[in-house]
This record gives structure tokens, sequence and C-alpha cells, in this order.
């Protein structure tokens, strides 16, 4: 056995984390290096993925689809995104005495101004206004607007080509491994983060942020590395933190790019139009340093430079018939659908968190940024936490823990999701802040509990699955912002729908049933002795402590 730096078991997998002990070479210390390369390949990906999300409304002002831009205020004075617009701060409306509306509800114009007002010969210039320009935003892009429609598009088509790359990954994995997987997908992101820099008109935008949704990928090399260098006793733990601090940079994305790149670009001078292009430079270079880094100084796994199936226990060659023996399992179904309403919710308050909080609560867009990032930044420990909790409750209750586990942890982000949608803008920020970091907490748990039950399920095909339900959450991104929050036209009314769907996938968790682990409501079906008398009959090799 190998002079490793952590204790391992029998299958030379981790069987701690300790998150510090980074020294040795590579042939000693394999695990922590994976770890650390999943971990930082994920976060910058996902600070590359999102990095044009808080700069939203400066591409748009660039592009000159801003509803202001597109029709002046001045010849058009009863757009009904003016006749609604209302400075939150000041409570200044644009129509000085109210609105009209026709027989049918819809708002036609602004009132007149009352005779008595008009007539006054002491009233002020301003007084006597219908319509008050000066009240509206720099960039008016509310719900409703072209310039809302451009940017919902582009955050759709940001995780809907995702979907198609993370499902690619269970075989490509398997062919080429994680170390060369991960480079590629990094390298590839890094070109089009670049060419984000060169925007000039809506297609390019939805284009390049599709483009750079590929990157996203990396989060199933991210776990099936981890599975592959962990031990049972950890991998949820080891799959949630490296997942979860990958996922950090969503959050870091949202201040990273507003107040530590673009602010102070604009504040030394440069034109805001190129400061958000230059912005957009940094996450490449990043890119490519990490994927040269891990090509550099990473293994496959504990005991090889490359991967190869057998580790797994698979004797077939890897092929697209292996998705369809995976999705007869309706458990993987269930669970790919559970990871979209987890994953897929936060991918979706990614690309919606600081729109919602610069157009509906109309805060500047450091501060706004700021808001939107605490939400990602509750990765540093809450997805932590539900591999932990994961873990911990399958030491002392065994499976029917985990299982316990993720169904309390989707319950309650459905019920705070909800009530963050009850949050209107005549409220504090910090009220929808409370009650954000509230439904961060549980969407970031939901996640590590499901990948402390992914490793489970099918020992064999564990990349195939772990593709599938990585892209599950991609799916479930596509789904809110096609379904939920582009159609509807109201800021508030998207997040209760999306929680009634949150909630339905967190109802079907009872369906989760395995003869030797049993289910959420019943015990094994099977004694621990014939358990391991037909464990002792499969193939022999490290992936058959995936699934015990």
């Amino acid at each position: 056995m190998a002079d490793f730096k952590l204790a391992v078991d029998e299958n030379n997998k981790a069987t701690e984390l300790p998150l510090l002990r980074i020294c040795g070479t590579v042939q000693q210390n394999p695990h922590m290096r994976a770890f650390w390369g999943a971990t930082f390949s994920f976060f910058l990906a996902f600070l590359g993925w999102f990095a044009l999300a808080p700069l939203g409304l400066e591409v748009a002002t660039s592009m000159g689809r801003c509803e202001n831009q597109l029709y002046p205020v001045d010849t058009n004075p009863k757009r009904v995104a003016y006749l609604k617009y209302k400075n939150i701060s000041t409570t200044d409306t644009y129509c000085q005495y109210g609105t009209v509306k026709d027989s049918e509800g819809t708002l036609t114009d602004c009132a007149e101004v009352p005779s008595d007002i008009a007539n006054n010969a002491t009233a002020s210039a301003e007084e006597k206004l219908k319509y008050r320009p000066q009240v509206l935003a720099k960039c008016v892009c509310t719900t409703g607007t072209q310039c809302n429609g451009i940017i919902a598009n582009a955050g759709v088509a940001a995780v809907a080509s995702t979907i198609f790359v993370r499902i690619a990954l269970g075989t490509l994995l398997e062919r080429f491994g994680p170390v060369n997987v991960q480079s590629g997908l990094l390298t590839f992101g890094a070109i089009w983060v670049a060419l984000a820099a060169t925007i000039q008109v809506p297609w390019q935008y939805t284009i390049i942020r599709f483009f750079i949704g590929c990157a996203g990928a990396t989060f199933v090399t991210n776990q099936f590395w981890c599975s592959l260098m962990f031990a049972p006793n950890v991998v949820g733990t080891a799959n949630a933190t490296a997942a979860g601090w990958g996922n950090l940079g969503g959050g870091v994305t949202q201040i990273f790019m507003i107040s530590v790149l673009f602010n102070p670009m604009v504040s030394s001078g440069m034109e805001a139009d190129t400061a958000w292009r230059v912005s957009m430079i940094i996450p490449a270079i990043l890119f490519l340093i990490c994927a040269a880094a891990m090509k550099l100084l990473c293994w496959d796994t504990p005991t090889a430079k490359r991967f190869d199936v057998a580790v797994t226990g698979k004797t077939k060659k890897p092929s697209m018939w292996d998705y369809v023996e995976v999705l007869k399992d309706v458990r993987v179904v269930v669970m790919i659908f559970q990871y979209s309403a987890c994953f897929g919710t936060e991918l979706a308050m990614n690309n919606q968190l600081a729109t919602h909080f610069r157009t509906y609560f109309q805060l500047p867009a450091a501060d706004a940024s700021a808001l939107a990032g605490a939400f990602g930044l509750m990765n540093l420990f809450a997805r932590s936490l539900g591999g932990i909790s994961s873990d911990l409750l399958f030491k002392y209750v065994g499976f029917r823990g985990r299982i316990w586990a993720q169904f309390l942890a989707l319950f309650f982000e459905a019920i705070f999701l909800f009530c963050f949608g009850l949050v209107d803008n005549s409220q504090p920020w910090y009220v929808a802040l409370a009650v954000l970091v509230c439904f961060s907490l549980f969407v970031q748990m939901a996640e590590g509990t499901s990948y402390g039950i992914v490793p489970f399920m099918n020992k064999q095909q564990l990349a195939v699955v772990s593709a599938l339900v990585g892209a599950g959450g991609n799916l479930g991104a596509v789904i809110a912002g096609f379904c939920f929050y582009r159609p509807i036209n109201d800021p508030l009314i998207p997040f209760q729908v999306h929680a009634g769907y949150v909630m339905f996938w967190a109802l079907l968790t009872p369906l989760y049933y395995w003869r030797e682990h049993g289910g959420m409501f019943h015990g094994p079906a099977v004694t621990e002795e014939k358990v391991e008398k037909s464990q002792a009959e499969e193939p022999a090799g490290p992936a058959a402590d995936v699934a015990v």
C-alpha cells in the first residue's frame, strides 16, 4: 500500500477529510489534490458562468436595449413600464397624480394635473408636471420590457447548454478521466468568457452565455472525482463540501464583478461600457491558470494518473445504452428532478436575484449584487452541512437517515422560497435578505443531501448517474426560466409558483427504496449477512465501496 498522507481503506480511498493537509507529492496525497482541484475548478467555472448576470443592466445599456433607450420618454410618454414606475427610496412616481386605466384594467396614461394645481399661480413648475421622466432609472428594465426579456432568455440559455454537456460527461469521464475533462471544459469556457467582452447585440449576448454555460458541467467532474477518492464514511461530506465551495463562486461573482472589478474601474475614470468588458477578461485568465495547474499537479485516482473503468467494477466499455439502463430506475428519475428542485433553483436565483433587487427594490448595483451574493455565499457551509447531516444520520439511523435529510431540506426550501415570494418592495430590503438567507440554507443543504445519496444508487454506473443528476439541476433552471420567471409578468408570483414545484418533488421522496438499505418508512428487506454475501459475489474493485 502506498504511503498516503491520509488514512485510507483497503481500496486506497480516504476515510478522512483533513482540509488543510495538502502537503506531499501527488503520489502521497492524491486525495486532497483532487479535492482542491475539483473545488477550485468548479468555483472558477461558477464565477465565469454567472459573471454577466450582475452586469446585466450595463450590458443592456451597451446594447441599447433599455426601455428608455428603445422608446425615449419624450416621444413615448405612455409606455406601460413608465406609467407604473415608482422610485422606492423617494416614493416619487412617474405619473405624479396617478394613472388612467381602460375598461379592461390596462394602464393607458397618467392622470391629468388637477385643475386647482394647474391654475394655481403659486404652484411650482414641477407640481404642474403630468409626467416626471426624471424619476426613471438610467436603464428601465422592469418586468414586461424587451430588456428584461433579453436578460431572461440569455439566463435560460446559460443553463440550458449545460444539460447536454453534463449528460455527455457520463461517457467522457469514463473515456478521458476527470483531470482531462475538467481542464478541457475550463479551457473551452475561457474562450467564451473572453469573447463576452465583444458583445454588441442581443443575439451575441445569448449565444455567448449559452457557450459559457458549458463550463457549468464541471460540477459532474467535481462529484465523480471526489467519489473516486473518498470512502463511503466521508463521501457525502466530501462531495457536499467540494460542490458547496465550488458553488460559492456563484455568490462571489455577484460581488466580485461589480465591487471588485466594475465599480473601481468606473471610479478610476473608465467608461462603463469599457469597464464591464475589461472585467470579463479576468475570469477567462483564471480559467486558463486553473486548467494548467490541474493538468500538471493532479491524478484521476489514488493510485493512477489516468482513470480506468475497471476502478468502478465496470467490465463493459462505455456506451450510450448505459443512459437507458440507468433511467429505467425510477429512483434515479426522482433524484434527477429533486436535484432540479434544489440546484436548479440555485441556478435560477443566480440569474434572477441581482436584477430583481436592482429593478424591483431599486437598489444600487453594488448593494443589489451584495444581496444576491449573500444567497451564493451560504455555500461556504450550507451544502457541507447537508452532506454532514446526511453522513451523520446514516451513521446513527442507517440509510433511512439520508432519505429523511433529503426530504426535510427540500420541504423547508419550498417553504422559504414561497415566503421570499411574499416580500414586496413596500418592506425594507433586509426583510427580503433575512428570508433569502433561510431559503438559501435549505437550498444548498438539499444539494448536499442529494449527493449523500447519489454514490449509493448504482455503483457500476456512477459516472452516468452523476451526469444525469447533475444535468437535472440545469434542467430545473430551464424549467424555472421558461415556465415561471419568463412568462409570468409579475415580480413575485414566479417565486411562489417555483416553490410549488419544489414541494411537489419533495413529496415524492418516499419513492426511494432499496432492498438492502430500506426506505423512508421501511427497513431493509434483507439481512446484513445476505447483503455482505451478495457483495462478495460482485466484481472486486474500489467501487464496491461506492454503494455500501
